[in-house]
Parts: structure tokens; C-alpha cells; sequence
């Protein structure tokens, strides 16, 4: 009889299988995809700023920089990332809303790893700013940007844009981790969101005091733009886009390795 008791109960351990990486990454996409529909205003602002810049730009300040007109097809790459920065942002809020609100307790009881949080937030995010991005273009296009870019040169100048999505949205993530309230993650992560007026987003670097060239020479924002500026326009800048992609993957690389060991420290601690 025992023997027979025991064949029984054998199948009991297949129920409490582990989930695949899979399952939870996509469950927490989806939680950060619901989130972004709740607070729609997130969402409005991450259009409406980098609209109204290309606004402000173009029709106040274009004469100035262009008597040609053509000052909007300039400035486009720069209000894109500067919509990117405004969009990553809300997720070093969000990530910090997690750590501190105790919804990671509840998280580490379910058998599911640690990261599908973080990645759950910065996929979500990605794709919540690939589509301001685009509505940010397409407004673009309608006040007079005109790009000659060809059907290559426009995935490759959106393959760029999303790696810096990604790149971004990676360390506003490990922001949120390392600050100790959202008002904290909020103030630290608003510092980047400086980054393309301190590039060749908006005006020449040629144009900018000789002490600042060096500082927007050497940054990320300015080989971005100057790469997605020559896919879009038609005349790819070889050399722009190496460097780019190579500040890009750097990023991402010191977010993943600092996001994960704060994540591990700080829930290890709860």
C-alpha cells in the first residue's frame, strides 16, 4: 500500500514547475503597457513637450537660425531625442514606485526572476516612445520637414532611434533603483534630459563658446543626431554612427550591470 501511495503523490512536484523567462518578461510588459494606458498623461506629455519645442523652434527661432526656412529639417533629430529623454523618463519614476511601495515583497514570493520587473519596465517603455516618436515625426513632416531619406536609410534612422530608447530608458531604470523616492528618481533622471541642448541638436557646434565645443563633441547625443540627421536626410555619416552605436551599447551594458546589482541589493534587504 505505501508503495502504491507513493506512485500517486509522485506527479505532485510537475505542478510546481518554475516558469520560463518567457512567460513573466511578457506578463510585466503587458503590467507596464496597462500603466502607461492608466496614466495617459505621462503619455500626452511625452508628445506634447517635444512638439511644442519643434514649435517654439522652428517658427521663433528659425528665421534666426535660417532665414531659408529650412531650419526645421536641422532641428527634427534633436526635438526626436529630446522626445525619447521626456518619454524614458517617467520610468525611473516607475521602477522607483515599485522598489518603495512593497510590491516587490509580493513579487519575490512568486517564482519568477527578479529581472522580468526591470525588463517589464523598460520594453514597455521603448515601445510607449517609439510611438510618441513617431507622432513627433509625423508633426514634424506636417509644419515643412521634408526628408530624403530612402526605405533603407528610414529603418536604419529608426533602428537608432530605438537603440537610444533603449539605452536611455536602461539607465533612468537603474536611476529608479538607486534613488530613494520618486521625487528622488524624478529630480536625478530631469539632469540627462539637458543633454541635447548641450549637442548639435539645435544649433552648430561651431556656434558655441570654444569651452563648451569639447564638452558637446564629446557626448552621446551629438553622434546620435549627427547619424540619424544623415540617414534622414539622405547622406549617412559612417563615422557618426560607430561612435554612436558604441556609446549606445556602453550604455546599456553599465545600466544592465548597475540596474542588477542594485535591484539584488535593495530587494535582498526587504
Amino acid at each position: 500500500m505505501s508503495t502504491t501511495a507513493t506512485t500517486s503523490a509522485s506527479p505532485a512536484p510537475a505542478l510546481r514547475a518554475r516558469p520560463g523567462r518567457l512567460v513573466p518578461a511578457r506578463v510585466f510588459i503587458g503590467r507596464g503597457l496597462l500603466h502607461t494606458i492608466r496614466n495617459g498623461e505621462a503619455l500626452l506629455m511625452a508628445i506634447l513637450l517635444p512638439t511644442l519645442l519643434m514649435l517654439v523652434f522652428t517658427y521663433v527661432f528659425g528665421g534666426a537660425m535660417d532665414p531659408s526656412g529650412n531650419y526645421v529639417d536641422y532641428v527634427v533629430p534633436g526635438i526626436i531625442l529630446t522626445c525619447a529623454g521626456f518619454g524614458a523618463s517617467y520610468t525611473a519614476v516607475a521602477v522607483n514606485v515599485d522598489m518603495t511601495t512593497g510590491i516587490i515583497d509580493r513579487f519575490r514570493t512568486m517564482p519568477i526572476p527578479g529581472t522580468a520587473v526591470l525588463v517589464g519596465h523598460i520594453v514597455a517603455s521603448v515601445i510607449k516612445n517609439l510611438v510618441a516618436t513617431s507622432i513627433v515625426i509625423g508633426v514634424g513632416l506636417a509644419i515643412g520637414f521634408r526628408p530624403t531619406a530612402s526605405p533603407l536609410e528610414w529603418l536604419a534612422a529608426f533602428g537608432m532611434i530605438a537603440l537610444w530608447i533603449t539605452a536611455i530608458t536602461s539607465i533612468f531604470a537603474a536611476i529608479g533603483l538607486a534613488a530613494g523616492s520618486p521625487d528622488g528618481a524624478s529630480g536625478y533622471g530631469f539632469i540627462l534630459l539637458f543633454l541635447p541642448y548641450l549637442s548639435s541638436g539645435f544649433v552648430p557646434i561651431a556656434t558655441m563658446p570654444e569651452w563648451l565645443q569639447p564638452v558637446a563633441r564629446h557626448q552621446p547625443i551629438t553622434p546620435l543626431i549627427e547619424s540619424i540627421r544623415g540617414f534622414l536626410m539622405g547622406a549617412p555619416d559612417t563615422g557618426s554612427t560607430w561612435v554612436a552605436l558604441a556609446w549606445c551599447a556602453a550604455i546599456i551594458v553599465v545600466a544592465m550591470v548597475w540596474g542588477g546589482w542594485l535591484f539584488r541589493r535593495k530587494a535582498g534587504r526587504r
